[in-house]
């Protein structure tokens, strides 16, 4: 991949973040790279290739870095406390402009746009990262509902935290989810 388009994916990505997928043009992405229109083109003939590229990128970044917690030798219950902690790492983002996943599945599923399919591969990722961690940790039967819940959670935290965009609402948000994190490892090992 040039540096260019690696330019150009990661303009789009903060830009589809603040802004909006709709709301961003072709114009705004090479403003930001500081691009000719031609040299644009040469790399993205339309929006949706962008988008495609914008997700697979971060598919590619969660990926690595869920897969970083889980290499840094970090136990299940640890792997899945860093990931609840993501709200308070991003907490000035999440409060301006919501949770980068939820904001764009939310977008493009309004818009009936097939590109919401692979915004749902976001999910998808922490999904199954969850349940492997509540696995690990001996919880195999309700392992699937349990990462359900911690997405849920999360994305309702995010939700209200742009809403009401109050720091410590966000802090509490996350200490009670650590606490419910606590009860349920502490539930496995009787």
């Amino acid at each position: 991949m040039s540096a260019t388009r690696d330019r150009i994916v990661s303009a789009a990505d903060q830009l589809f973040y603040e802004r909006g997928f709709e709301a961003t043009s072709f114009a705004d992405v090479a403003g930001v790279v500081g691009i000719s229109r031609g040299n644009f083109y040469y790399h993205f003939k339309t929006k949706d290739q962008i988008l495609d590229a914008v997700i697979e990128k971060r598919i590619a970044d969660r990926d690595a870095m869920l897969d970083g917690w889980v290499q840094a030798g970090q136990s299940p219950r640890a792997c899945i406390a860093s990931f609840i902690r993501i709200l308070l790492m991003n907490n000035k983002k999440i409060r301006a402009y919501g949770c980068p996943v939820g904001t764009l599945f939310s977008e493009l599923a309004k818009l009936n746009h097939p590109g919401g399919d692979g915004a749902r591969a976001l999910f998808d990722l922490f999904r199954v990262w969850l349940r492997r961690r509540f696995e690990d940790m001996g919880r195999t039967e309700d392992a699937d509902a349990l990462a359900m819940h911690i997405l849920a959670r999360s994305q309702g935290v995010a939700t209200l935290a742009n809403a009401y965009p109050d720091e410590q609402f966000l802090e509490s948000e996350v200490e009670q989810m650590l606490a419910w994190l606590d009860a349920i490892a502490t539930q496995t090992q009787s």
